[in-house]
């Protein structure tokens, strides 16, 4: 069984529910997607209440990403997601937050120290966003890359709680900019392996990751034209020009333009 969300909510979530739901702690953690869409595994049918409601997926999302056994002061989470409330109210909007979570996904997942501090419990939740920058800090490239199904909370939008949305930007610019360097990464093993079409292939990627980078750009063209491929390195360029005059109304740098003119001249 499968939840959509009605059309109020513009983000893309799918609930893989587990059968026998009976509310006791599954036996596997639950996995949380947030790359390329929202997604809960293992939650049960209750896991449904967790993805209708932003406030708190975006709880959960913010302690998924904490750091490993850190605890996170309730003055700064209902400061980043109830920011217009008084503390009272906003104290008490956490702990409905708090309570839903430990409904949907079982008590044993958040964890308290003292009256001032949550955090997710270790290893009852597993979430495609951290395990992509572990794969990438330790140098599993193809398997990092198998992660990245696409930008960190797409189209997540949570109205004047600006300081969490910033905390979103960041962490969304930080996970395009470890694809493309994955991708770029897997660009020059391919070639020094000499497996040319391979090495195109992860040097337009790169560029796809970070599409506002000339410097990447810059990287793929210069190697599609090493490669040969002189017409793959001028339709990267082509395309570029024409998102950036779209989405941004600018042209490319000159730097890009001279390269671009460069490879057309051969």
């Amino acid at each position: 069984m499968a939840w959509l969300l009605p059309r109020a909510f513009p983000h893309r979530f799918f609930l893989v529910t587990a059968p026998n739901d009976t509310g006791r702690p599954p036996a596997a953690p639950i996995d949380l997607c947030l790359l390329g869409g929202f997604e809960l595994r293992g939650a049960g049918e209750a896991g449904a209440a967790v993805l209708a409601q932003s406030k708190p997926l975006a709880l959960l999302a913010f302690l998924a990403l904490s750091p490993r056994g850190r605890f996170q002061r309730r003055d700064r989470l209902v400061g980043l997601l109830w920011p217009d409330l008084d503390q009272s109210h906003a104290r008490a909007a956490l702990r409905k937050a708090l309570h839903d979570l430990r409904t949907a996904l079982g008590p044993h997942v958040i964890t308290a120290h003292g009256d001032d501090e949550v955090a997710l419990t270790p290893d009852a939740v597993r979430c495609d966003a951290v395990d992509f920058t572990a794969a990438v800090e330790s140098g599993r490239l193809a398997r990092a890359l198998e992660l990245y199904r696409g930008e960190f909370m797409p189209g997540f939008y949570l109205s004047g709680c600006v300081d969490y949305e910033r905390w979103v930007e960041e962490e969304r610019t930080s996970a395009r900019e470890r694809a493309a360097a994955a991708s770029w990464a897997m660009a020059v093993a391919f070639e020094g392996q000499s497996q040319y079409t391979e090495a195109g292939s992860w040097a337009r990627r790169a560029v796809r990751h970070a599409w506002t980078d000339e410097r990447v750009l810059r990287r793929a063209m210069t190697l599609l034209d090493r490669l040969g491929d002189r017409a793959g390195a001028i339709k990267l360029y082509d395309e570029f020009a024409r998102r950036l005059r779209a989405d941004l109304e600018v042209e490319p740098s000159t730097e890009t333009t001279a390269l671009a003119n460069s490879i057309r001249s051969h």
